[in-house]
């Protein structure tokens, strides 16, 4: 149990730095949902490599024809992609760390609700109050972190329907890795499972950046220099966390390793912040932001329990 949590923390970790990397690929496509696609594309690239050399057989035409295509094969790619646009439609409007707080919420109720009802073939956990008091300590860490006082002007220019948007963007992520998770058991593969996932996303976005940004090409050099091969990992560091989540959910519960990952993400978001890097403005951890993290950790030792 202690290497699997530590194991969800690792990969968290993994996303802050995809968010940077992608948010510097942004900067040559100069638009976010085509940095996604690209993103996406070369996460699919990566998974379909893998599965070339560990799944060759359940690639095959006789295999996937052979499969009933439930809702499962299409819903957790799009979830994903939908996530992705209500936090780049949500940031602007509430801004960064209300839309962390909104989300990291909506993430944890809904994930309390597949443990305790089972949702889409998940492991059942009954509802305890050590789990009930881990969550909103973990909840309350984040909202200390994160909050900063705002005039009384722009407060009520916040509207509660932005608010709502954020608690239900925040409720997608473990409805995605309890349907992977289902989607793994269904094709008894779960490089397979985020094989799917990355393809169905990598279409989605390939619709939008065409609906919006009207074009696939970029330039390759700007600017701030030119583009370097680790401006395209952000992708492949995506199917490693999409990945994780499958293999961690059946085991961990759709909670436990959604505040793993999440405590992995603090961790490294500090230090990025505190060092300055990929490029991003220096923010010093301060006592309230250490504070945060000793809840979350608490949160996360309190479900344990």
């Amino acid at each position: 149990m202690i290497f699997l949590l530590l194991f969800g923390i690792a990969v968290g970790m993994l996303v802050p730095v995809q968010t940077s990397v992608n948010s510097r690929l942004a900067g040559f496509t100069r638009s976010l949902l085509l940095a996604s696609f690209y993103s996406f594309l070369t996460g699919t690239v990566l998974l379909l490599v893998i599965n070339l050399a560990v799944n060759p057989g359940k690639l095959a035409p006789s295999f996937i024809l052979s499969q009933d295509f439930s809702y499962i094969w299409f819903t957790g790619g799009l979830l994903g992609v939908i996530y992705l646009t209500g936090n780049i439609i949500l940031l602007p409007k509430i801004g960064a760390a209300l839309t962390v707080i909104m989300t990291v919420a909506g993430q944890m109720v809904i994930g309390l609700m597949v443990d305790t009802f089972g949702w889409f073939g998940a492991p059942t956990q009954p509802l305890g109050l050590f789990r009930i008091l881990g969550i909103a300590i973990m909840i309350a860490g984040i909202v200390f972190m994160n909050y900063k006082k705002r005039s009384a002007r722009t407060a009520q220019s916040r509207s509660n329907g932005w608010l709502l948007l954020g608690l239900s963007t925040g409720a997608l992520p473990p409805i995605q890795s309890a349907i992977n998770s289902a989607l793994r058991y269904e094709v008894s593969s779960f490089f397979l499972a985020s094989l799917v996932s990355f393809v169905v996303g990598t279409l989605a976005l390939l619709v939008l950046s065409l609906a919006t940004a009207r074009r696939l090409r970029f330039p390759t050099s700007v600017d701030n220099g030119r583009l370097q091969w680790w401006h395209l990992m952000g992708g492949p560091l995506g199917a490693v966390y999409v990945t994780t989540n499958i293999i961690l959910l059946p085991h961990l519960g759709a909670t436990l390793t959604l505040m793993s990952v999440i405590f992995g993400q603090m961790l490294i978001g500090l230090a990025i912040d505190h060092f300055g890097l990929f490029g991003i403005h220096t923010h010093r951890v301060d006592t309230r932001r250490i504070i945060g993290v000793l809840m979350i950790l608490s949160g996360i030792i309190l479900l344990q329990i």
